[in-house]
């Protein structure tokens, strides 16, 4: 990698870690699978599940003690078995459009802004797991009934929303899940196991300090083909569209610099790997092969600290699929989902 092009990387890692993103819109056609409820569009191009729902969204907005605004969008029928899905670093509702569109036919889908991000404002707490974790408990116990609990997703930051929420909150964890799904994500060592900046082999780790500089900066994102290549060698894998690459750059670019660099502070020494203990129900950890944010030695840690607990469903490991995981494998990503709801 030359120069100038680790010096593009570096600076999209910046907005672009942890983040899963892509976002954009609808699915028109759809046919139902064998999967009971399952509702995933096999006969259209898979681009198709990129664009905006059809499905109206139910609005609502929650406000925190510190007065932050959590936007909340819900799709189907609302007495279908919900599904929660908590998104990642830099993006917005509109990551989830590809599950919208293929699951609101049959369930409750139910998304919402993480603090600073899309239609969210950010309140006056010191950004942390902390708040990930009031935020995810505030929206569970607005959308999700105790008779009808939710199977709860989450995706890079996301994940690590819902790992500090267990570990905040043990006694929501079976008051509002049946099961979960931690897709592409990590309790700790974020900057320590990266494998996105090429190191030469006397320096076989990213030094703290540099990860932190590099995740903190609030630096603006211009529209480049550097930048388009760069987030994708970044946060997907070299077999990602055109069109999931597209999807993925509107969604970061739209992130507030300030934002997306006082995340990436507080995300850069997260530690929350004790709320594992407390996921007592059963949890699916999913990552792509190829993922370079959260590469998955971190899956198979999550996976063996929640087997020996007993509350392991399934490690998957998805070959040749990058970081966006939930975009750039959908029909996999949404089974599982699936089978989770119907245990």
């Amino acid at each position: 990698m030359s120069s100038s092009s680790r010096t593009t990387t570096l600076r999209v890692l910046a907005g672009v870690a942890g983040a899963g993103a892509l976002a954009a819109a609808v699915a028109v056609i759809r046919r139902r699978s064998s999967t009971r409820g399952l509702t995933l569009v096999a006969d259209v191009e898979p681009n198709a599940l990129l664009q905006t729902p059809t499905f109206k969204a139910d609005i609502s907005e929650l406000t925190t003690e510190d007065g932050a605004i959590i936007n909340i969008r819900a799709y189907g029928p609302a007495d279908g078995d919900p599904i929660v899905l908590s998104h990642g670093w830099t993006c917005s509702t509109e990551f989830w459009y590809p599950q919208v569109n293929a699951l609101a036919g049959e369930y409750r889908v139910i998304t919402y802004d993480q603090r600073g991000h899309g239609r969210s404002t950010v309140g006056t707490l010191p950004l942390g797991p902390d708040v990930l974790a009031d935020d995810l408990s505030a929206v569970l116990g607005a959308t999700v009934r105790e008779d009808k609990k939710a199977v709860i997703v989450g995706h890079s930051m996301g994940g690590m929303s819902i790992i500090a929420w267990a570990g905040k909150h043990p006694d929501d964890v079976k008051k509002y899940a049946s099961a979960v799904m931690l897709a592409s994500t990590a309790s700790d060592r974020l900057i320590a196991e990266t494998t996105v900046i090429p190191l030469p082999e006397r320096f076989p780790r990213v030094p703290v300090p540099v990860g932190r500089a590099i995740l903190s900066s609030p630096v603006p994102f211009v529209s480049s083909g550097a930048m388009t290549k760069a987030i994708q060698y970044v946060s997907m894998s070299p077999n990602a569209t055109k069109a999931e690459v597209q999807f993925c750059e509107n969604i970061v670019r739209e992130c507030k610099p300030r934002i997306r660099g006082g995340w990436g502070a507080a995300l850069s020494t997260l530690d929350i790997h004790e709320g594992l203990d407390n996921l007592e129900v059963p949890t699916t950890v999913l990552v792509g092969s190829l993922d370079r944010l959260t590469p998955p030695v971190h899956a198979r840690k999550l996976a063996q600290v929640l087997d020996e607990a007993g509350n392991l469903e399934r490690l998957i490991v998805i070959p040749g699929v990058g970081h966006m995981s939930s975009i750039e494998s959908i029909d996999e990503f949404d089974r599982e989902i699936v089978r989770l709801r119907n245990l």
